[in-house]
Order: C-alpha cells, then structure tokens, then sequence
C-alpha cells in the first residue's frame, strides 16, 4: 500500500470550498489501486468534514497536530480522544513549521505516542534544515528521529509512518525538489534507526514517505 497525505496548512479559508475541495479528492482517491489518500484538513473543519464520512481502504481524514494529554486546562489544544471520536484515523507530528515555532523532540514524541493509544497513525516528521557537504545533515536527522521515538513504545510500530521532510526541498523558495536519491539514502538512514528502536520485524513494516515538494520527475 502506498499513501499520499495531504497537509492543507491554514486553507482553505471556508468550509464550504473545503467540502468541495473533499469531495474531489474522494472521487480521484476511488480511481488509485493500491494507494491511499489522506487529507489533513484544519482542525476547526474536522467535525463537518468527518460527518457521514464513510471508512473505506483507499480515502481517510487526518489532523495536522494533536496534544499529548486527552483532557486539561490547555487552551487552545486539541487532544487525541477528540480525534479520535471524530473518527480521524491520521495526524501529523513535529511538521517543520511545528518545530520552527519552538516544538521540541521530546513533545513530538508525547504527541506520537498519546495518539497512538488512540489507534490515531501518527505520521512523525523529521528533516534537515541544509544539506552540508560534509553530510553532517545524516548524523542531525538521526539525532532528530531518536528522540523523536523515545516515548514510543516497542510494541506499537503499527500505529506509525515516518514523513522525511527535507526543509530546502519545500516550498517556493525551496533550492530544488528532492530526487529519488536523496530520498533513498535517507530512507535507509531511518530504516536502521527504526529496526534499532522496534526490532528488525516492526522496524520494516513502519512506512516512510517523502515529504518534500514534487514535480513531474520525482512525484511517481
């Protein structure tokens, strides 16, 4: 099974496009074999697009961030058991744009794991911001994901998809998009540091993705 997750960010600006904006991706979602969609809507949209929205193996609805605790005095937040009771089977944790505004490792990973106890797929983000030719960019995101995985536990790989986010690939001002090289030789990175923390067995059947921009070269 391959996955292509959509993060929204903050768009679109109404519910209603965003219903339609769905609606279209559902129907392109039924003509993929083999593949699944996940859209990461805005949380204050969630509800609305969750209702009468029917499980099926190929279109799912996901948050862009989640909480560590499930209830609180935490203004603002959002916990897993509301996600989870909405029936959103995905969120993202550590996005860059997360860890830009302060997010540390050690939160991602509190966030991945209460989501996780929710039966919520977390879909953990690391990436370097540069790539260095000394290739000390290997050693930042290995740092980067080891602490990431610290308070996930050994036996719950199930619930968890790793999205490399090489940060100078993303956006407009990107340098260039990532090539299927780059994304290999760091797959292989993460692929060690996975089967270090699950085990050889849970360790390869935890996903990862590419979380770059695309083009017409790279995106197959």
């Amino acid at each position: 099974m391959k996955f292509i997750i959509g993060n929204w960010k903050m768009y679109p600006k109404t519910l209603k496009e965003a219903k339609a904006i769905l609606a279209a991706h559902r129907r392109s979602a039924r003509l993929l074999k083999r593949t699944k969609v996940v859209i990461c809507a805005p949380q204050v949209f969630a509800g609305a697009l969750a209702t009468g929205l029917r499980k099926t193996t190929t279109f799912a609805l996901g948050a862009q961030d989640v909480f560590w605790e499930d209830e609180g005095a935490r203004t603002g937040e959002t916990s897993p058991a509301m996600l989870a009771s909405l029936g959103l089977q995905y969120v993202i944790v550590g996005h860059s744009e997360r860890r830009a505004l302060g997010e540390t490792n050690k939160e991602v990973s509190q966030k991945a794991a209460q989501a996780m106890k929710h039966k919520l797929t977390a879909v953990l983000c690391v990436g370097e911001q540069v790539r260095d030719d000394a290739g000390e960019y290997f050693g930042l995101v290995r740092t980067q994901l080891h602490a990431s995985l610290a308070e996930i536990p050994k036996n719950a790989s199930a619930h968890l998809m790793i999205a490399y986010e090489p940060i100078w690939a993303i956006g407009s001002k990107a340098l260039r998009p990532a090539t299927p090289a780059d994304l290999h030789e760091m797959t292989i990175l993460i692929r060690r540091e996975l089967v270090t923390h699950f085990g050889k067995t849970a360790g390869f059947r935890v996903p990862i993705l590419y979380g770059g921009s695309v083009d017409e070269r790279n995106a197959e």
